[in-house]
């Protein structure tokens, strides 16, 4: 199937949004994080940040010393090279995060899906995830997919706090909340690992592209 064109418009005067198509799927996330990871491998003068989405990404620049005109000429090239190439300008990277399920809604998802406790961990647990983009909150990353058998709506009602390393699912997706914040999702487990630190070079453990596998500790 022939790529959708690229299309490029202004975000405010130090952004542009490049869009790769309108319909969102696997395929077309993957051509988006690709077109990411090029971008920031060439480090292209003025360029500040890169932030990809399910349809788009979005490139932030120093207007005073480049014009959009220049810039998004410069990026849509460089967006069509990576759609077009099988080389990769940067490897994903593997992440094993260690999981104690006690989470407060684990048992109420079993009960939600039918399945025994042992059945929810073992199908949250046995399979590799995909980070799909980063949002909510610094570093919370969208994971996809998980399994059919444990896709829940939110919960009706948010909770007004919750901590930071709690391991959650809802719909389609699981994560690990970065940061004490409210949160609507299921938690079914915890984590010591920081995912995410300020002073660390880079302050997301996680990035889009990377895949992630839960393992199960006592």
């Amino acid at each position: 199937m022939t790529p959708t064109p690229l299309r490029a418009h202004a975000l405010g005067d130090s952004a542009v949004t490049i869009v790769f198509g309108d319909e969102r799927s696997a395929q077309l996330l993957r051509r988006v994080h690709s077109a990411a990871r090029s971008l920031e491998a060439a480090k292209i003068p003025h360029v500040e940040d890169v932030v990809p989405a399910y349809l788009a990404l979005t490139v932030f620049y120093d207007p005073l010393h480049a014009s959009y005109e220049e810039i998004s000429a410069t990026l849509m090239a460089a967006c069509d090279r990576a759609t077009h190439s099988s080389a990769k300008a940067a490897q994903s990277r593997e992440h094993r995060i260690p999981v104690r399920y006690n989470g407060m809604d684990l048992e109420a998802v079993a009960t939600s899906t039918g399945l025994s406790v042992e059945d929810v961990i073992a199908r949250h647990s046995g399979r590799t995830y995909t980070v799909d983009l980063l949002g909510f909150v610094p570093g919370f990353a969208y994971l996809s997919e998980l399994d059919a058998s444990l896709q829940l709506p939110r919960r009706a009602q948010p909770r007004p706090r919750i901590a930071a390393g709690s391991v959650a699912i809802a719909a389609a997706q699981t994560a690990v909340y970065p940061l004490d914040t409210p949160g609507g999702w299921h938690i079914i487990g915890s984590t010591q690992t920081v995912m995410f630190d300020p002073t660390r070079d880079a302050p997301a453990l996680l990035a889009p592209g990377d895949t992630v596998r839960f393992e199960r500790v006592a």
